[in-house]
């Protein structure tokens, strides 16, 4: 496959189709319905499942019981989706099934509007169902990355048995960028928990419910273990010109970009800033902001959103250094200038 020119969503299925993902349910929602036509239009060419649900709520159900089978299972939905997902997502990572879901941000609360936001932050990379549990949260700033993320998530959610989430926001989404298809080795493991309608798996039970609380005591504590070797792990993140950085910025998805561009910009009228995007979201780049908070005079988060983001920052730094927001929401999306403005007068958006 060669390098081609698509959209950020489109990319999304490419990566699944490279990493053998066999199976989409999904109901179609804007900004994302391109992952679901795409979905629609290849997987089925390719003998694998497409099935467009009568609903949020059957898609996710239809992962679930997909991935308990042991194959590669995805959904994709935006901010009223994802919200009526948030059940199955609990009860798949309960389950401990490996499935991955896509998210690409519109403005809320409610129905909102189409435009690009980060609000779904606190939705998905603190959790958003109920009980103890965590999602691997990927976020993506190019449709490269739609790609070669989506294909990490499902590595990661089979690796750790658990679900993982690309966060993207509408931008990412409907960006048209050239996209590398190349064929890449995927590690897939066995799955010998999996019930896949033979007798070898026959004894096989995929369930998320303990209902004597001493047996979930210990399963919700060999899901604390896990998440903490995720965190050890798998912390991804990217930096740029932090080594001699008076101020750092922070963002991720669209507005990392923006931030690359500021940085450049606001070097070039000598004020020595850098960026930390984190890819990432959890586990989240802890270590490496608390390391910069020795040598820097302040962090500004920058994200479309009233500050979700931020309350991660704010953790890592420990009250070491000032952290200030930059913030932009309704799908309003700033331009380098004015995050460039902030570090020259040095106040942010309270």
């Amino acid at each position: 496959m060669a390098r081609k020119l698509m959209k950020g969503n489109k990319a999304v299925i490419m990566g699944a189709i490279l990493a053998d993902c066999r199976a989409y349910f999904g109901y179609p929602i804007t900004p994302a319905s391109e992952i679901a036509e795409a979905a629609a239009d290849y997987f089925p060419r390719l003998g694998r499942t497409f099935l467009q649900a009568e609903s949020e709520v059957a898609a996710i159900n239809m992962v679930y019981g997909a991935a308990a089978t042991g194959v590669r299972a995805m959904t994709a939905s935006s901010g009223p989706g994802i919200s009526l997902k948030q059940e199955g997502i609990s009860y798949s990572a309960g389950a401990e099934l490996p499935i991955v879901v896509v998210d690409i941000m519109r403005g809320g609360p409610g129905l909102g509007n189409i435009a690009p936001e980060q609000g779904d932050y606190f939705q998905v990379v603190k959790g958003g169902g109920h009980g103890n549990y965590r999602n691997i949260v990927l976020s993506p700033n190019c449709a490269q990355e739609m790609c070669d993320l989506t294909i990490l998530a499902f590595e990661l959610a089979d690796k750790y048995r658990n679900p993982a989430v690309i966060l993207a926001d509408g931008y990412i989404g409907q960006m048209m960028e050239p996209v590398d298809l190349s064929i890449r080795e995927i590690w897939k493991p066995e799955k010998p928990w999996a019930v896949d309608g033979t007798s070898r798996t026959q004894g096989n039970l995929v369930s998320s419910i303990h209902l004597s609380a001493e047996e979930l005591e210990v399963h919700v504590e060999h899901l604390f273990k896990k998440y903490q070797t995720v965190e050890a792990n798998e912390v991804r993140y990217e930096e740029y010109r932090t080594e001699d950085a008076d101020v750092i910025l922070i963002g991720y998805g669209v507005v990392s970009r923006i931030v690359l561009s500021a940085v450049d910009a606001a070097r070039k009228k000598g004020v020595r800033v850098g960026m930390i995007r984190p890819i990432t979201l959890w586990p989240f780049p802890t270590e490496i902001i608390r390391k910069r908070a020795e040598s820097v005079e302040e962090f500004v988060v920058a994200e479309l959103s009233t500050g979700q983001l931020i309350e991660d920052v704010r953790l890592a730094v420990e009250g070491r250094k000032p952290v200030r927001l930059f913030r932009r929401t309704g799908g309003m999306v700033p331009s380098a200038e004015e995050i460039v403005n902030i570090l020259e007068v040095r106040e942010g958006v309270a």
